[in-house]
């Protein structure tokens, strides 16, 4: 693994076990813009993925927002691919005499999102009876293990975890990260076991 890779990662891990834990930084926000040229469109697709593993969500065109201060993240960021030279970030306070709300739903589908968190505790919710998870083999709890990580992790590419005083939680996000990590934590002896049996000559 090369240490941009290990870097990556890192963050992806921090990301996703932190979610729901968003820092309070009052009504700070950060935007981005960026004209990046037709030729380097890997690289703003690359950075695009990363912008909305952070929270930020795109109001138009190449213009990003994000609550909280995230400049230090974007710092690392644009200097990893090579885009400091076509890309300006601001961090301050939204006006008071535009709507938020406005702004909001245009960044971030919510209703979406909400719907997510429901599926999530809709599709896991039987396993966190101690009873069904020893119903299952360790193959099954290898498998619920895998796909629990594989959905959760798609959270944080759609959460920009707004202000609470802004727009309210998700309904069914503080029971989806709760069971999250109980899961994670149950069954990962079981799965740890199942791997080792199949992976070991």
């Amino acid at each position: 693994i090369t240490p941009r890779t290990a870097g990556i990662l890192a963050e992806g891990d921090a990301r996703i076990f932190s979610l729901g834990q968003a820092r309070d930084d009052g009504d700070v926000w950060t935007v981005l813009w960026h004209t990046i040229p037709e030729d380097r469109r890997l690289d703003r697709a690359r950075m695009t993925r990363r912008l909305r593993f952070l929270g930020f969500g795109a109001i138009q065109d190449g213009a990003w927002i994000a609550p909280r201060d995230h400049e230090k993240e974007l710092a690392g960021l644009l200097a990893e691919l090579r885009l400091l030279d076509y890309a300006s970030v601001f961090v301050g306070r939204p006006s008071a005499a535009l709507d938020p709300h406005r702004l909001v739903a245009r960044a971030w589908d919510l209703d979406g999102l909400a719907a997510r968190y429901g599926e999530f505790v809709a599709q896991f919710g039987e396993f966190d009876d101690p009873a069904a998870r020893l119903r299952l083999s360790d193959r099954q709890a290898l498998q619920v293990h895998n796909q629990l990580v594989h959905t959760f992790r798609q959270f944080p590419s759609l959460d920009p975890e707004l202000p609470t005083d802004l727009v309210p939680p998700p309904p069914s996000r503080a029971r989806a990260i709760a069971l999250f990590h109980d899961l994670y934590a149950a069954l990962a002896p079981s799965a740890q076991q199942y791997f080792e049996q199949v992976t070991t000559p």
